[in-house]
């Protein structure tokens, strides 16, 4: 496979890890594969337990079946994760991409009122066993999550998945939740898909983990070749040296039915790399546009399920044709085909490694989330000025106008007249290698999903810029990690809405409004105190938000943007 202009870059770099045995040493645990990124070697090697789990976890399957087993024969027909990040994407995976031969599932990863108030409403109507799945058990979404489906909720219905000796394991331990699965503290959230987090999901769904886990022993031993033949070096040699050279949009484009693939790649690579100023900016789910509008700061991966229906085969044929014109103009692309869902147990272990090995180019930790957890401390420091106060700090918008409200640094975006010139402005101040990021605190429904991807087309042909579209609080467990520690290229355009009825946390001061409110105004002064180029726009509802946001949008782009 050729990698127009990165040829001789992986090549060498293949040549320099094979001489320096790094296969080897990757499956040794060696932390100091990463000493370039200064952390002590035997640090980093106490987070390599994720490449024992294609093996480890064949020898819980029968143990995580039978539970299975017995939840559909007690009488429940669904299945609820509550959790955020490594803990709730890959599950989503497996809920949208496999057919369920179990449990319906749904996960829950929105503090906004709206979307909490629809998933309790789903899960009363149908008998549902919830999975507070957390690593630490101090996590401050499922935590809130549970006490919200507790209030209807009997304890049975709960199943804690943790680290031993969390905080939620004590709560399971105390309220007698239904059980307590112990998660590996050795692998972080976001290595965590072939884990108990990942595969208990999926074992309610009816997901066949032999056959899963068969898939990922293939490609862990296919991993442990020299780096020359090792599919995940040579994945993690493309992505970290197309970075290298400036092409660090890595832009992931699927087939439909794996798009949830690109949604947990995109905080695996985002949350391990973006830091100490450099990152890979992952690009998924953005409107497909002709291959001539990219710009060169893009690589390509296009992976594909590869089914025989009539449907499928002409996506196929669409992206097979995409990837040759984006061949044909020098662009930098990898293809990757499965031919069976299950060979995604593979792709995560192939990623994982490619990943792991992007950050010895960046010569960075790929295992810490240092500024995921600054988000969380400024959440925190609001959530106490609310219990203080009884009310969060209200800063003053620097525009009003029709219901929308515009909050930012002037130093940013100046002292606009009203919120569209404030969009014109921010829009004004992106330029070659930016990326242009939606940052929406609004429930995930179908309705804005399709609103915002319009607009987001919109910035894409209008700018020539990569583009990202994300739901807080969920991205800040994934691509909020680079967005304040990897590079300056993010413009970022915040999105806020009053909810249409805020809804009680049970046993808790704050509501989820105030919940979601504390998260954003957290979010907006971490990006701020970054020197981020940033702008919240804040509408009395959803509705009247997204309707003035594609209008500000249309006239900025019809001034012309960027420098």
């Amino acid at each position: 496979m050729s990698h127009g202009p990165l040829d001789a870059a992986i090549a060498e770099r293949l040549a320099r890890w094979d001489e320096e045995r790094v296969a080897e040493r990757l499956w040794a645990k060696d932390g100091s594969l990463w000493a370039a990124s200064g952390k002590d070697p035997d640090d980093l090697s106490r987070w390599l337990g994720w490449l024992d789990l294609p093996s480890s976890m064949a020898g819980r399957v029968a143990d995580l079946e039978h539970l299975a087993r017995d939840v559909r024969e007690d009488g429940y027909t669904r299945a609820a994760v509550l959790g955020m990040g490594g803990s709730s994407l890959a599950p989503e995976l497996f809920a949208r991409t496999f057919p369920g031969h179990g449990l319906e599932l749904r996960i829950l990863d929105s503090t906004n009122p709206d979307a909490v108030r629809e998933f309790r409403d789903w899960a009363q109507a149908a008998r549902t066993l919830f999975c507070v799945s957390s690593k630490s058990g101090s996590t401050t979404e499922p935590n809130a999550f549970h006490a919200a489906m507790s209030a209807f909720a009997p304890a049975l219905d709960f199943l804690a998945i943790t680290d031993p000796g969390s905080s939620l394991a004590e709560v399971a331990r105390g309220q007698e939740f239904r059980g307590i699965v112990d998660g590996p503290p050795d692998v972080g959230g976001r290595y965590s898909a072939l884990s108990v987090f990942g595969l208990v999901p999926a074992a309610l769904h009816g997901v066949d983990l032999d056959a899963l886990l068969r898939q990922a022993q293939a490609m862990a031993d296919a991993c442990h070749r020299p780096a020359s033949a090792n599919p995940g070096l040579r994945l993690g040699a493309f992505v970290g040296e197309a970075a290298a050279t400036g092409r660090d949009k890595l832009t992931i484009i699927t087939t439909r039915r794996l798009a949830s693939f690109g949604d947990w790649a995109e905080q695996l690579i985002a949350e391990s790399t973006g830091k100490q100023g450099r990152g890979i900016v992952p690009i998924v789910g953005e409107p497909q546009q002709d291959a001539e509008r990219y710009g060169t700061d893009r690589a390509f991966i296009v992976m594909t399920l590869d089914e025989p229906a009539a449907p499928e085969l002409a996506e196929l044929a669409e992206l097979a044709d995409l990837a040759s014109a984006l061949e044909g103009l020098g662009h930098p692309v990898t293809r990757i085909g499965i031919g069976d869902p299950h060979e995604l147990g593979g792709e995560f272990v192939r990623w994982e490694v490619a990943t792991a090995a992007a950050g010895m180019i960046l010569e960075i930790d790929p295992f810490d989330q240092p500024n995921v957890q600054e988000s969380k401390d400024a959440t925190r420091e609001l959530l106490d000025a609310f219990r203080a106060d009884g009310h969060l700090p209200a800063p003053e918008p620097l525009a009003e106008r029709d219901g929308i409200s515009a909050y930012g640094d002037p130093s940013v975006v100046g002292n606009p007249a009203d919120p569209t010139a404030a969009v014109a402005e921010l829009l004004s101040r992106v330029g070659a290698g930016d990326y242009l990021a939606e940052l929406a605190y609004l429930p995930r429904t179908e309705t804005h999903v399709e609103r915002l991807q319009q607009i987001r087309a919109q910035l894409a042909a209008g700018s020539g810029l990569a583009t990202t579209l994300g739901f807080g609080p969920r991205f800040l467990h994934s691509t909020g990690q680079l967005h304040k520690g990897g590079p300056p290229s993010g413009v970022f355009l915040q999105l806020t809405a009053e909810p249409e009825r805020d809804l009680p946390i049970p046993g808790w001061s704050e509501t989820f409004g105030t919940l979601v409110a504390a998260q954003a105004l957290g979010d907006l002064r971490s990006l701020q105190g970054r020197g981020r180029r940033v702008l919240r726009l804040h509408g009395a509802d959803a509705d009247t938000l997204l309707t003035a946001l594609e209008s500000m949008v249309s006239g900025a782009l019809r001034a012309g943007i960027g420098s």
